[in-house]
């Protein structure tokens, strides 16, 4: 089964878990997801099953969109409320200069990722380090934050959208926005995942994968049973010649080519549709 589709996890559950059940409903053993979430977070999860578990890498999937509610003072090594060690009384603050600050975020961010990350150190998990007491450092990184909105604000909690770039740490925007403010502490009470990219979560129902690409389809003019075979392609039978990823259409089949120094090769060869 060749089926591409946005699934919903509900919090409480791991990303491997979730899609165990999914295989279980589809009666299919060839499945595989793209973006993992924890299983504090919950939100659209793209699914791949069959051949299609090839394409996530050539998908549409950013920039990301998330919601999330700040749980001013509440201090956790993990910035969320599955480790919660104190929470600290905060006055109540100025919507105004709440808004202000999450505007603030906006633009590029150097920050540190959250020790409880999937981040790898030696090969190992932060996470795993972290839960075992190990000390280490993370390196800052950055990430580009496309877009923030205030959803609403019921004191301690802030609720917030935030549109960004692939591999932010939501959580760690958390931590800022609560600093920005003047509060040593803050942890995120829940998280969502609204979106990636063009892919929201629609019942399940199967995407149409020459639209999902995240490149230019191209139009080949050679022997149409070049394609078929997966045969060596001449530059000069391509519309484009320009370098780059294109998508061809043979009609039953898709084929991903690179084109680059003047030579063509596959990057998937025949991908049924």
């Amino acid at each position: 089964m060749n089926r591409l589709f946005v699934a919903y996890k509900p919090e409480g559950i791991g990303s491997n878990l979730f899609l165990s059940r999914i295989k279980r409903e589809y009666k299919t053993k060839k499945a595989g997801f793209s973006g993992t979430l924890d299983p504090f977070a919950k939100g659209v999860l793209i699914i791949g099953m069959g051949s299609y578990t090839k394409l996530f890498r050539f998908l549409a999937k950013t920039p990301k969109v998330y919601r999330a509610t700040l749980w001013l003072g509440a201090k956790s090594d993990s910035l969320d409320t599955e480790m919660i060690e104190e929470v600290e009384i905060v006055d109540e603050l100025d919507e105004v200069e709440v808004l202000k600050v999450i505007k603030s975020l906006e633009g590029s961010l150097e920050y540190e990722p959250p020790i409880f990350s999937a981040k790898q150190i030696n090969g190992q998990r932060a996470y795993d380090l972290a839960r075992a007491g190990v000390e280490f450092t993370l390196n800052k990184i950055n990430s580009t934050i496309y877009e923030t909105k205030l959803v609403s604000y019921c004191h301690p909690f802030i609720t917030f959208e935030a549109t960004v770039s692939e591999g932010t740490y939501i959580r760690s925007l958390g931590l800022i926005i609560a600093n920005r403010l003047g509060v040593e502490s803050g942890s995120l009470s829940a998280l969502e995942r609204l979106s990636e990219g063009r892919f929201k979560y629609n019942n399940q129902k199967p995407l149409n994968i020459k639209k999902s690409l995240n490149m230019m389809q191209n139009f080949y003019h050679g022997d149409s049973d070049n394609l078929k075979y997966g045969r060596v392609l001449a530059l000069n039978d391509l519309e484009i010649k320009e370098s780059g990823l294109y998508w061809l259409d043979s009609g039953s089949f898709i084929s991903i080519i690179n084109v680059k120094d003047a030579e063509v090769n596959y990057e998937l060869g025949r991908i049924e549709c």
